[in-house]
């Protein structure tokens, strides 16, 4: 292959990547259960400094989900804890992030569409770090439909996560709302294992 069509290809494969990091400190790739990814300390929504998984996460499974505020993009509130007795789908996300566009149209056709008018569930996206500008044209660009709520200073992202981790990442809440489960990346079956889990909570 001549070197004139190698370098674009390597440059548009770094473009994307990066676009999966944080602003100031990118991952390491398609990252799952032993890789090893961003990993620290972080303060946890007690306080306390917690180790980050090898994904970037400094929550797991079966915890029950940090005390926070959704911020709208029309300045109103919703505090997680109103949304206990509903499934819950939050969503990381960021517009220069190549893998979250990759992966929101999917979330909007397989997910939002389809539950979207089910009282019991609810999805809202997080913009990190963004202005409400900048997300409101970030949604239509893609385009979605779900809520993409604020995180300005990436406060609620440093709730779930390093704070030098990246997104994209998925968190399901159960009834409870207690955390089922935790995504990286877009990963077709690690997506389609999350719609099934969904659904089966709304089920119950």
């Amino acid at each position: 292959m001549k070197i004139r069509t190698i370098i674009p290809m390597i440059v548009a494969a770094a473009v994307l990547m990066a676009g999966c990091g944080n602003n100031a400190n990118t991952s390491k790739g398609n990252a799952k259960a032993g890789d090893n990814e961003t990993v620290g300390t972080a303060a946890s929504g007690a306080g306390a400094a917690v180790k980050a998984d090898d994904r970037g996460y400094i929550v797991k499974v079966g915890d029950q989900v940090p005390d926070f505020d959704l911020l709208m993009q029309d300045g109103t509130t919703v505090n997680i804890k109103e949304l206990q007795g509903k499934v819950v789908m939050l969503q990381f996300t960021a517009s220069w992030c190549g893998v979250c566009r990759k992966e929101m149209p999917h979330i909007e056709s397989d997910i939002w569409q389809k539950l979207k008018d089910n009282p019991e569930f609810a999805l809202y996206g997080i913009d990190l770090k963004e202005t409400p500008e900048v997300t409101a044209g970030f949604a239509k660009s893609i385009p979605v439909t779900y809520p993409l709520t604020l995180d300005p200073d990436g406060e609620r992202f440093a709730l779930f996560c390093d704070k030098g981790a990246g997104v994209t990442r998925n968190i399901i809440l159960d009834r409870a709302g207690k955390i089922i489960m935790l995504t990286r990346l877009y990963d077709e079956a690690e997506f389609a294992s999350m719609v099934r889990l969904i659904n089966d909570e709304l089920a119950k």
